[in-house]
């Protein structure tokens, strides 16, 4: 006689902090939901805990104490998570290569800074890097390129890895533009610092953008992704511009961004 094998217990997934950001927070919440059901698609269980500004702003300013004060609050308000996932190579890039560098003097703070710094990951690394997620379960009709956020790209090398969930996607084609891994001029400050330049550098974005032929252009940044929308829709193009998050999680009711602004100019 044999003893019955004991039922198996499914394990939890691992438990996620969501760092919304300020951007997705105020202007496009769609992107956040849709990071939700990727990761609770993905096994994870998600929790949006209080959060404020990661400090990036008063960083790049030069305001160290108020880059500070903000750090602290995310420190203790993601304690106890297994990971934390933005949907921002900006936000992730703060926190995993700056706030490290922001508490090296501290020898109390500078512990749990590195600490949250290496749970830290921006959303489609973290599906593909860690959690190895190959496919995604999503249709989106269309041609679609790809802009390769500056933050993200050089500071948490995310590249391959939205491009990689990407093509799993049922009816998207993507499309490589020119220069896809070069500044769209947004840069957070220095867009209001040196506005002409901003403008310079955008304006060739968008022409890359529109030589492409893609009609939707996909980001990991909303800072990004309104900068290039606000450019093609004065341009009057016709391109639809949507967080890569949208897509990947086949959430894609809500109108492109600056699809609304541009019905009000009469410019699309």
């Amino acid at each position: 006689m044999t003893a019955e094998a004991a039922p198996e217990v499914a394990r939890p997934g691992p438990r996620v902090g969501l760092f919304v950001t300020c951007l997705v927070d105020l202007m496009r919440p769609s992107v956040g939901f849709a990071a939700v059901k990727l990761l609770e698609d993905a096994g994870c269980m998600v929790e949006v805990p209080v959060q404020t500004c990661c400090g990036q702003p008063a960083y790049n300013s030069g305001d160290r104490g108020t880059t500070r004060a903000l750090a602290e609050q995310v420190i203790e308000n993601f304690r106890g998570f297994d990971y934390v996932v933005a949907p921002s190579g900006s936000c992730a890039g703060m926190i995993r290569k700056h706030y490290p560098e922001l508490f090296h003097d501290d020898p109390n703070w500078l512990p749990r800074a590195s600490d949250l710094a290496a749970r830290t990951h921006e959303l489609t690394s973290f599906l593909v890097d860690v959690l190895k997620v190959r496919h995604v379960e999503a249709r989106y009709e269309g041609h679609v390129t790809y802009h390769d956020s500056c933050s993200g790209l050089r500071e948490l090398g995310v590249a391959r890895q939205p491009r990689q969930l990407l093509k799993t996607v049922a009816g998207l084609e993507l499309v490589e533009m020119q220069e896809s891994d070069v500044c769209c001029g947004f840069g957070g400050t220095f867009a209001v610092k040196y506005g002409e330049i901003s403008d310079a550098i955008v304006t060739k974005k968008a022409e890359n953008i529109t030589a492409s032929e893609a009609d939707t252009l996909l980001a990991g940044d909303l800072g990004c992704l309104m900068n290039m929308a606000g450019k093609l829709a004065r341009e009057g193009k016709a391109t639809k511009v949507r967080h890569v998050a949208e897509v990947l999680a086949g959430m894609t009711d809500e109108a492109p961004i600056a699809a609304a602004a541009a019905r009000r100019s009469g410019s699309a």
